[in-house]
């Protein structure tokens, strides 16, 4: 087999500061904001030029946290609750050969400040810090393929869960002024459900905690029903 070399062109900075609660797909939280921060070799508008033209964006990225652990044949995809497998090129699981990732995602500006280029994007999947291989434009009468199927995930994901906040919850989301949809952000957020598959299948009341952005969030779910009990900052 042949060897390649990869260069970052850049990094995401992401409101997701680890694997739990980020979305499986790209798109399912619009309220998930984030920047694409250029490495000093593509720091320049000519490498974007033209961009701004087109409303979403192909992001090829590397899983930067799992690379090291290597790849599996055959995966459990979270859309079969775990329990079914299937090969890694019919998922598009972590553990992969190459670790190559993509997502297409919304462009929401470009932006040069102070010397620094970026892009502004929203309805990311990508943890923070993770490394940008290449970005290419989405070209609807090309990408957007009305007659595809997709086997096991042809649907978009529902769940019932609903949401609620205690008052302190509420009350120091109101404080956060500079996060303007946080609330609805956490919303989308915990309606994916974000537990592994084997945790849905248990009775009885779960506590779990994430990071999004400087916050840690802690929420309880007894069956279909999340209640936020505490937001602080980290």
């Amino acid at each position: 087999m042949s060897d390649y070399q990869l260069t970052a062109v850049g990094h995401i900075h992401s409101p997701y500061k680890q694997k739990f609660a980020i979305p499986r797909q790209p798109r399912l939280v619009p309220q998930a904001k984030a920047k694409l921060v250029f490495c000093a070799d593509f720091n320049r508008e000519e490498f974007v030029r033209g961009l701004d033209e087109f409303s979403h964006i192909w992001l090829l990225f590397r899983f930067h946290e799992t690379a090291d652990k290597g790849y599996s044949a055959m995966v459990r995809p979270p859309r079969l609750g775990g329990n079914d497998r299937k090969g890694v090129f019919a998922t598009r699981a972590t553990f992969r050969p190459n670790a190559i990732g993509m997502s297409a995602v919304k462009l929401e500006g470009i932006e040069y400040h102070n010397g620094q280029l970026s892009l502004l994007l929203s309805g990311i999947d990508l943890l923070d810090g993770t490394p940008i291989l290449d970005i290419k434009p989405y070209l609807p009468y090309s990408d957007a393929m009305t007659d595809a199927t997709a086997g096991f995930a042809d649907v978009r994901p529902k769940t019932q869960m609903s949401v609620e906040f205690s008052e302190s919850a509420t009350a120091f989301i109101a404080l956060q002024k500079q996060y303007p949809e946080l609330k609805e952000f956490i919303i989308n957020v915990l309606k994916q459900d974000p537990r592994p598959a084997y945790k849905k299948q248990k009775q009885g009341e779960q506590s779990y905690g994430m990071t999004l952005y400087e916050f840690n969030i802690r929420w309880q779910v007894n069956g279909e029903h999340n209640y936020v009990s505490h937001i602080e900052k980290v």
